[in-house]
């Protein structure tokens, strides 16, 4: 029985290629809204934050309720395969995380991926939350060696995997996967690898390109998923907002480019809208992609990380910048990044802390709740109270 259900899958992707094939190599994109939407998601870490279930003390149950009135349509989880697999031993997905904010108090523990998807699969019992995954970080053991054309200060987990190593991150996949399906959680949609125009994300050896080094990462998940049960779509990008972003796109092989329907892109308020730059790029490749905004925020990002700028009136920004994609077509969701501000890349809507909401979490709130994307843009609401205190 089961060889005959690998028979079907392997059929089924062949199929699949041949379609593909017969339409010059594209995936075809799903057709745009009729009017002006956007949807809005978000990515948050800490599982206790996200379930619907868990019974918590403050401040944390302050702040759950207000992501549950924020009431994501879709939910962004990170997976970091450098420290969900340091040896070549399985990935512990219920590895215990401190649930800190890297070293900043308060913490609260959860049994990592495990937590998460659970606390996920509460969520999506009551509508909304749906499952976007990203894979970031080579293990040691997985990346290539140095090379001396990689910036001073390139960690191993910036190294592309060595050839050898791609089975164990289709293995990585294909493990979420099963336990998702365990808890009942839907992880609907995947991106290959966090970033990888940038160079602290991927940083190749000499005479690879960063594109070069993410198409055999993507044709990984791509076979990952195909292998696996259920409906997953893949994305292409995930990419940072840097002026090198065309030539990224233009440097990426058609089988890759234009295999996928969606395309992830990184845009934080301060910095350019990197939209009308994106879908020229992917124009000229032939590619009906659509456009995900799949972080952005208001803050002081590190310039080494993001090419937003400290804006004065950043939530108000923001605003301008939300009801320009709901207008745009091309750009049906935009995912906030993060709930509890990271203290090292300070975007998000409550303060590290935890003390108390940052203006941002009001228009967030206002965009999602109950608001149909293809409803009217909420007025601003920044400097609003975001709920109960």
């Amino acid at each position: 029985m089961e060889s005959l259900r690998g028979f079907s899958r392997a059929l089924a992707a062949l199929l699949s290629l041949v379609l593909l094939a017969g339409c010059g190599g594209h995936h075809r994109s799903a057709p745009a809204p009729a009017g002006p939407s956007l949807a809005i998601g978000i990515t948050e870490p800490n599982a206790n934050l996200v379930s619907a279930t868990a019974r918590l003390a403050q401040p944390w149950a302050r702040w759950r309720d207000a992501l549950r009135r924020l009431h994501p349509a879709y939910y962004r989880l990170v997976l970091d395969w450098a420290a969900l697999q340091p040896t070549r031993r399985p990935a512990n997905l219920a590895a215990l995380d401190l649930g800190c904010m890297r070293t900043v108090l308060p913490c609260l523990p959860f049994a990592g991926v495990r937590d998460q998807l659970r606390a996920l699969a509460s969520r999506q019992r009551r509508g909304g939350w749906i499952g976007v995954v990203v894979i970031t970080g080579t293990p040691d053991w997985a990346a290539g060696p140095p090379s001396r054309c990689e910036p001073r200060g390139t960690l191993p987990q910036a190294r592309p995997p060595r050839a050898g190593a791609l089975a164990a991150y289709r293995r990585l996949v294909a493990d979420v996967l099963a336990l998702a399906r365990r808890v009942g959680a839907q992880l609907r949609y995947w991106s290959a690898w966090n970033e990888p125009n940038h160079p602290q994300f991927l940083s190749p050896p000499c005479g690879e390109t960063r594109a070069g080094a993410y198409a055999p990462i993507a044709r990984a998940l791509r076979t990952a998923l195909a292998a696996a049960p259920g409906d997953q779509t893949q994305l292409v990008g995930e990419t940072a907002e840097l002026r090198s972003l065309p030539r990224f796109i233009a440097q990426l092989p058609g089988d890759v480019v234009c295999s996928a329907p969606i395309y992830a892109q990184h845009a934080y308020i301060g910095g350019r809208d990197p939209v009308d730059t994106v879908a020229r790029a992917l124009a000229a490749r032939g590619c009906p992609h659509r456009v995900w905004i799949t972080e952005t925020g208001v803050g002081a990002a590190p310039a080494a990380l993001s090419a937003a700028a400290r804006v004065r009136h950043g939530c108000a920004a923001l605003h301008r910048r939300l009801v320009r994609w709901w207008r745009d077509p091309r750009v049906p969701v935009a995912f906030q990044y993060t709930l509890r501000e990271d203290n090292l890349f300070p975007t998000g809507l409550v303060s590290t802390d935890l003390s108390h909401a940052l203006p941002t979490l009001a228009e967030w709130t206002a965009w999602g709740g109950s608001r149909r994307p293809d409803a009217p843009p909420p007025r601003a609401a920044c400097g609003a109270t975001a709920g109960p205190t």
